[in-house]
């Protein structure tokens, strides 16, 4: 069958905290599907993973607001006006506007008319990242252009949307797909009467994640000399729950040696580093800024273990299920995290990782320390880690489960 070709509609690009979404394009494109990539914002990192510099399709960038391009936005509104689904786009808006009413909305309206009016040459289909914000424009633009859609959720747009916002969504779109059984149960409570939502897991290119052929260290804790190597990989986000993991270190023995480096931006670095200076923790934590895949790959293989904290924040952000851990299992490298959503669908507490209930700094501790002290412990869980990514987690899985998705939705 002719794979046809696809509008994927992102709410940044590139960006290096989503390498799960351009591992996923990159695979599409290997399938033999079209793309054509279209962005709600232009980037703001100042590195790229080399996946990017893999990926042939070309991007456009709708305006981020629209008052920056007045007239792009009026000649796709002059463009549209006169279109069988303008009437359709607007009663959907004037629906949702009391629900919501924000610049968003209007925002999200204007960027579904440019994204019709500039609609890329031959695509038959339109794919959103994230069922918040890039699924409003899609489902606008859908409804306007006349044209199938779908959509991949993800961990904050799920849990952060309201049911009514979702629910429309859900019961408009061809499919959708989720990547965590958590959030396939939310939105499959809400897709009722309809069976659109369908759960794959990302995983990794394993290609680009081979086993890791050195040896781990026997590092103790012991040695003031050649203390034990923590790592944690993620973006200084609340929902990552760093402000824990600092308190948490700060508990473990002052007997037991350590060092964590930190690899990631985000906003929270300014108050945390301020906060692991109060705690003493200055001169053992490496606080590393945004890395590309292969640096961070580098310390997956370098370090003795990994953590991380994640939490549900008071709005209901959580993760899904960090693909960060899913690239350090591959590597052996064994983690002490939470139980938080699905990361409880690749760990079992003390099979392969030890886990611990999220924002709890003192369980945490406990769970550190009896990982640092113990070399063989750290050996055996990461070893079986590794076993379960590279028997359930290789991204072709998810390719295919995308292929079969686009192809009965074309033919539905």
């Amino acid at each position: 069958m002719t794979k046809k070709k696809i509008t994927v509609l992102l709410k940044g690009y590139p960006r290096l905290s989503e390498t799960f979404i351009a591992q996923e394009l990159l695979g599409l494109e290997q399938a033999g599907f079209t793309l054509e990539l279209v962005a709600m914002r232009r980037p703001t990192d100042t590195k790229r993973h080399p996946v990017h510099d893999d990926i042939r399709a070309p991007v456009h960038y709708l305006p981020e607001y629209l008052h920056e391009e007045p007239v792009r936005v009026l000649k796709a509104w002059w463009a549209v006006r006169r279109r069988a689904g303008y009437r359709a786009i607007l009663a959907q808006f004037f629906k949702d506007l009391p629900r919501d009413v924000s610049r968003n909305r209007f925002r999200r309206l204007g960027q579904a008319m440019v994204l019709v009016a500039e609609w890329p040459k031959d695509a038959e289909w339109l794919y959103a990242h994230f069922i918040h914000t890039p699924a409003s424009v899609a489902f606008y633009a859908s409804l306007l252009g006349g044209f199938g859609w779908s959509v991949s959720a993800h961990a904050k747009d799920i849990w952060t949307s309201e049911d009514w916002d979702l629910a429309d969504k859900l019961h408009n779109a061809r499919w959708a797909v989720t990547c965590t059984r958590t959030g396939y149960e939310r939105l499959s409570a809400l897709a009722q009467p309809r069976q659109c939502v369908h759960l794959s897991y990302h995983g990794l290119d394993l290609d680009r994640f081979p086993s890791f052929e050195g040896r781990r260290s026997s590092r103790d804790g012991s040695n003031a000399d050649d203390p034990v190597q923590l790592l944690s990989v993620g973006r200084a986000v609340p929902k990552k729950g760093y402000d824990i993991l600092l308190k948490a270190l700060a508990a473990l023995p002052g007997d037991l040696h350590w060092r964590l480096t930190h690899i990631g931006g985000g906003e929270e670095l300014k108050r945390l580093k301020p906060l692991a200076d109060a705690l003493g923790l200055s001169d053992r934590i490496v606080w590393k800024g945004a890395l590309d895949q292969k640096d961070v790959l580098e310390h997956y293989r370098t370090s003795d273990l990994f953590t991380l904290a994640c939490r549900i924040t008071a709005d209901g952000d959580r993760d899904g299920l960090p693909n960060v851990l899913v690239e350090a299992a591959s590597q052996g490298l064994m983690a002490v995290t939470t139980t938080v959503s699905g990361i409880s669908e690749l760990f079992v507490d003390g099979e392969n990782a030890l886990l611990v209930p999220p924002d709890d700094f003192q369980p945490l501790t406990a769970a550190l320390e009896s990982a640092v002290r113990d070399p063989g412990l750290r050996t055996r869980l990461g070893s079986a880690a590794e076993q379960k990514v590279r028997r359930d987690f290789d991204y072709r899985s998810s390719i295919r489960d995308l292929t079969t998705l686009f192809e009965q939705g074309w033919n539905g």
